[in-house]
């Protein structure tokens, strides 16, 4: 090998060692820097170890608590048991719209195969009791009452072999409503009684104008509602003979617009958000009246764009002095009867039934 090529191998052995030094150096800082990089990490690496460690624990408790939550069933409408199948029909009180839109829409799209057919009285007009005639009479399988059942209704039930069960569901006020011209203050509950009995007949014998009261009512053995406790008192032959008998609230708000002294009771639901009205507050004492409405009330002319809401809160605590329960009507006779009233019944006290009930402007029971 002559020195030309021997200075040529020289170099380049040199130049590969030069080369290999220079990549090992490299290899040889990234080892470095990426230990020292995990070095650096390795606390926030171990707060994430940590973190996980108790997210899992979270998560295993939350497992827990779902299996305990699992174990206590949801009264969700389709958890109810016992729900019988067919076609069932009822029908009663006309109070009850509000919960018939609401909740029965919802117990059929989550319970299907208990099919509701809501019935109208072929005479008469609809109510409370109407409803709990046609139950009697075998027109229904259950009935919706705003009021509780009569004496001579459980005895009519038993004369014919069964037996009536009320089952509350829920609660309701019962409002007083006037022409909205009328300038008084409230009544007591005393002084509505008297009115309807016909031993007061003009305004200014509870503080307001001279003016004849013209009392409207349905017909009690239809109505909706009772302002009379006892069940004594349930008769037309108790009423005094000015009393204007209406087929429905819906004509009653209609001619009490049209008559300055007119005066009429019903459901607070159905009646306290009506514009052509002006709801009355009532108390048992002149100094103690409770407002139907939440304060303040909303003026006429600012109906419809507000409505008055219920006071459900002194309806609740029972310091407004007028209320009235929502309750199922069962006919016990050990029937299909009894099963889909029972089973409706169960429905609207479930957690589901009692949140649509309260949706719907009630108060629920549970």
């Amino acid at each position: 090998m002559d020195n030309t090529n021997q200075k040529k191998f020289v170099i380049n052995g040199e130049i590969a060692l030069l080369l290999k030094g220079l990549i090992i150096g490299k290899v040889l800082t990234l080892v470095v820097i990426s230990g020292l990089f995990w070095w650096l990490l390795r606390p926030r690496l171990s707060v994430s170890d940590n973190t996980n460690s108790l997210s899992s624990q979270s998560i295993n408790a939350l497992s827990d608590r779902s299996s305990n939550t699992a174990s206590t069933p949801m009264l969700a409408f389709e958890t109810v048991a016992d729900i019988p199948i067919g076609s069932f029909k009822y029908g009663g009180s006309t109070a009850w719209a509000p919960i018939r839109q609401l909740a029965d829409s919802q117990i059929q799209n989550a319970r299907p195969e208990l099919q509701l057919h809501y019935v109208e009285p072929t005479h008469g007009s609809p109510g409370s009791g109407s409803g709990i005639r046609m139950l009697l009479n075998g027109l229904l399988d259950f009935a919706q009452s705003s009021r509780p059942l009569t004496m001579e209704e459980s005895t009519t039930a038993k004369q014919q072999g069964f037996t009536l069960e009320q089952r509350q569901v829920g609660m309701d006020g019962i409002a007083v409503v006037v022409n909205p011209s009328l300038k008084v203050r409230g009544l007591t509950v005393d002084q509505l009684q008297q009115i309807y009995l016909g031993q007061m007949t003009n305004w200014k014998q509870v503080g307001g104008p001279d003016l004849p009261i013209t009392p409207f009512a349905q017909r009690l053995e239809d109505a909706d509602t009772i302002i009379f406790s006892k069940n004594k008192d349930l008769n037309n032959q108790a009423l005094s003979s000015n009393v204007q008998y209406v087929y429905s609230t819906t004509q009653a708000l209609r001619k009490l617009s049209q008559t300055p002294g007119g005066l009429y009771y019903a459901s607070a639901r159905t009646v306290v958000p009506q514009c052509s009205v002006k709801p009355l507050p009532l108390g048992h004492t002149p100094n103690s009246l409770i407002s139907p409405y939440r304060e303040p009330k909303v003026p006429t002319d600012q109906c419809p764009r507000k409505r008055n809401q219920i006071n459900t809160e002194a309806i609740k605590n029972g310091s407004y002095p007028l209320t009235t329960n929502l309750f199922v009507i069962i006919k016990h006779n050990k029937g299909r009867e009894q099963q889909a009233g029972e089973a409706y019944a169960r429905l609207l006290l479930s957690d589901q039934g009692q949140k649509a009930i309260e949706q719907a402007g009630f108060i629920r029971v549970r």
